[in-house]
């Protein structure tokens, strides 16, 4: 019968590795690092905190049965780094438009039956926030080189008129499928995310449902967005 094998009775080798000195982690240089990193945390979760929280609220604190009138998209998309045309000929960066909620609509400048039909809504769903309109800005984005209806500016004295190419447009809105960007109204937030979408061939009657929906969206943000920018 064959033996096993022989091994020889050697003591295991085993690394050791020292644990840091007590010293050294009190020492000032470690504090006052640890104690940075901890501020900067602190600082962050501070800021973080009163947004994500609306949106929590806003998002999945719902009384059953509510529902939205507005599609909320998912995820949402930034407003882009855009050089846009005011009305006066004056270049204007589409980013300057944060820090305030917007209320967004896309035509042409000669501004069809739907684009005069928008136009009238955004401005008075605005008005309908009441004491809350400062924190909203009605905006028409002109999609076309086209001269704009010289009537048209009179009635747009409180809305925020700037022109950009459709293509520049199409890579940040998104109509609903078979639908056009002049069919909806948009919602962009504070902080630039485009975030909500009404149906396409919003009317007057379906207005006071998109009216509830702002009116929630800036309720669940108030304790942290404040008017103007």
């Amino acid at each position: 019968m064959s033996r096993p094998p022989a091994f020889d009775d050697q003591p295991l080798g085993l690394t050791v590795h020292s644990l840091p000195e007590l010293q050294d982690l009190t020492h000032p240089a470690a504090v006052q690092t640890r104690m940075g990193r901890w501020k900067m945390l602190l600082v962050l979760l501070v800021c973080a905190a009163p947004v994500l929280a609306s949106y929590v609220t806003y998002y999945f604190v719902r009384p059953e049965g509510r529902r939205n009138f507005g599609e909320l998209i998912a995820p949402q998309r930034q407003m882009p780094d855009l050089q846009a045309s005011a009305l006066d000929g004056s270049i204007v960066n589409l980013q300057s438009l944060k820090g305030q909620w917007l209320l967004v609509s896309v035509a042409g400048a000669t501004c069809d039956a739907t684009c005069v039909r928008y136009l009238y809504l955004q401005r008075q769903l605005r008005e309908g926030m009441g004491k809350d309109k400062d924190r909203l800005d009605w905006v028409w984005l002109i999609d076309d080189e086209n001269p704009v209806a010289p009537e048209l500016p009179l009635a747009l004295k409180t809305a925020t008129v700037l022109r950009l190419p459709a293509k520049d447009l199409q890579r940040w809105l998104e109509p609903a499928s078979g639908a056009q960007l002049r069919d909806h109204l948009f919602v962009i937030d504070p902080m630039g995310n485009w975030m909500m979408r009404f149906p396409a061939q919003l009317d007057v009657e379906q207005a006071p449902k998109a009216k509830r929906d702002l009116e929630r969206l800036l309720r669940a943000s108030a304790f942290w967005d404040n008017p103007g920018r």
